[in-house]
């Protein structure tokens, strides 16, 4: 099957999925619902597999683009979770999606807030991690470990490190994404090429024993969907269609650093938290020059807005912990934008930064609902919740493949000969064809070209899907302003 989504077969599938009787019905388009439907469809299960907004609407494109290996659930205990994020950040790195995730160095400043003791137990940490790398077979080329570095060598990493008092760094490596979004978007590409009818602007009204009332948000029609099964994946919305599913959101908000304002840093920070000897906020550099700085973890009460807002509290105790460590303090005239992701916690007591990452699979009325759990490991949440949907209903279908099934961009070469190494990054094998796009429009820097294919093969529907999720550039206001006509040249190209 054709991987491309777009307009028109989006049409050609709406109008089938309300003739027939799928054997998976999956809602919610995040990574975790983009991989329930990759996961059905793979078994040789009929899939469709809707949302009321875009691929990665919600929480899954408002991450700190970390694919953890675990180390602080290690650190709580939660031993189980700890392994199978180290198994899943292996499985991504070396096999499903190498072209999207990548080792990523991380430098936690040895400064004077950071005691010798202190700097001991992390260290023991990061060796333990290292330990789990080896636990999930994840090969030390695809991961190096970690060292300690002296003063010289950790300014060479960070020259903005304040020096007085700096001992040096302690060197770690994690999993990293190039985008989250571009997962989440080459998820659903690959479930289409399963044959998964993907269903962007289809709002589940109500779902049922056996079918789902569904909404056409570009039409108003309405139409229902018969399936054997449904799969509720909508995250922090999950209790909205599954009113027993208790949730308990947590607020995680990062900042948007305009490039040039940590200069040659080269890799990421670990700035220890005040009062906490495991929690760090992260300085993230990215290859458009633009810094992320996060990440917040605050309970939110009340309704379950579509796009949370980052507010100004958060903004400024992140810069406070940023500042901690930097030898030129930033003001908030450097902060070019900011994001807030909603985590959706299974409800418990404690602190919402102590609730377990594990996730849970539930099943009512024919509704399978999966919550919980992290970005990491979306692929396993997919493969437990169709495991469930199978037994449910008894559906004939054999185990997962995923965790041997590269998603579209990774299979064929990884650098083709010309291709700026930024279009490689972002499109694995497919940048070739991206690039070409972009040759025939020169002036506009490849971003028109990366409009245009988003438009033609990753379902972006509108500029918002174009500027906020199939590229970043509306993470700060006025680059998105700028990039409006050029959104809206793609979308009538």
């Amino acid at each position: 099957m054709d991987s491309s989504l777009n307009a028109a077969r989006r049409a050609a599938d709406l109008r089938r999925v309300a003739e027939e009787t799928v054997d998976v019905l999956v809602v919610g388009l995040g990574a975790t619902g983009a991989g329930a439907a990759l996961d059905a469809a793979s078994r040789g299960l009929t899939v469709a597999a809707i949302d009321a907004h875009d691929l990665a609407f919600g929480t899954s494109r408002w991450s700190s683009k970390m694919i953890h290996g675990g180390l602080r659930y290690l650190a709580k205990g939660q031993l189980d979770v700890a392994h199978e994020s180290a198994v899943e950040r292996g499985i991504l790195l070396t096999r499903t999606a190498p072209h999207l995730v990548k080792a990523s160095p991380y430098l936690l400043p040895l400064t004077p807030d950071v005691p010798a003791s202190q700097a001991a137990l992390v260290m023991t940490g990061y060796r333990l991690g290292d330990a789990l790398r080896a636990a999930a077979r994840t090969p030390r080329r695809a991961l190096p470990g970690p060292a300690r570095l002296r003063t010289g060598r950790a300014l060479e990493l960070a020259p903005v490190l304040r020096r007085e008092g700096l001992r040096g760094g302690l060197l770690s490596w994690d999993g990293r994404l190039v985008d989250d979004a571009r997962l989440v978007v080459a998820v659903a590409r690959t479930a289409a090429w399963c044959g998964a009818r993907v269903l962007t602007r289809c709002r589940a009204l109500r779902l049922s024993y056996g079918q789902a009332e569904v909404r056409d948000e570009l039409t108003g029609s309405t139409l229902t969907i018969r399936a054997r099964v449904i799969v509720n994946a909508t995250g922090v919305w999950a209790g909205g269609l599954a009113p027993s599913v208790r949730l308990r959101p947590s607020r995680g908000t990062h900042l948007v650093l305009r490039p040039g304002a940590l200069p040659g840093l080269r890799g990421g920070l670990h700035v220890p938290l005040p009062g906490s000897s495991n929690r760090f906020a992260l300085v993230l550099p990215q290859a458009d020059g633009r810094v992320y700085v996060g990440l917040t973890d605050e309970p939110v009460d009340g309704p379950i807005p579509d796009v949370p807002e980052a507010p100004e509290s958060d903004v400024a105790a992140l810069l406070e912990v940023l500042n901690s460590v930097l030898e030129a303090p930033l003001t908030r005239a450097d902060v070019a934008g900011a994001f807030a992701g909603l985590r959706p916690l299974l409800e418990a007591e404690g602190q919402t930064a102590d609730l377990s990452r594990r996730h849970a699979v539930l099943d009512e009325d024919g509704v399978v609902t999966v919550v919980g759990g992290k970005l990491t490991t979306y692929r396993r949440m997919a493969q437990d919740a169709v495991d469930r949907a199978v037994a449910l209903r008894f559906l004939n279908a054999g185990p997962s493949v995923t965790a041997s099934l590269p998603l579209v961009g990774a299979r064929g070469p990884m650098a083709p000969d010309g291709v700026p190494a930024r279009l490689v990054a972002r499109y694995g094998a497919e940048a070739a064809d991206v690039w070409r796009l972009a040759e025939k429009h020169p002036e506009h820097d490849g971003l028109l070209a990366e409009l245009m294919w988003a438009v033609r093969h990753e379902g972006a529907l509108d500029e918002d899907d174009l500027l906020d999720r199939r590229t970043r550039v509306g993470l700060v206001p006025e680059d998105r302003a700028a990039a409006l006509p050029l959104a809206h040249a793609a979308l009538h190209a």
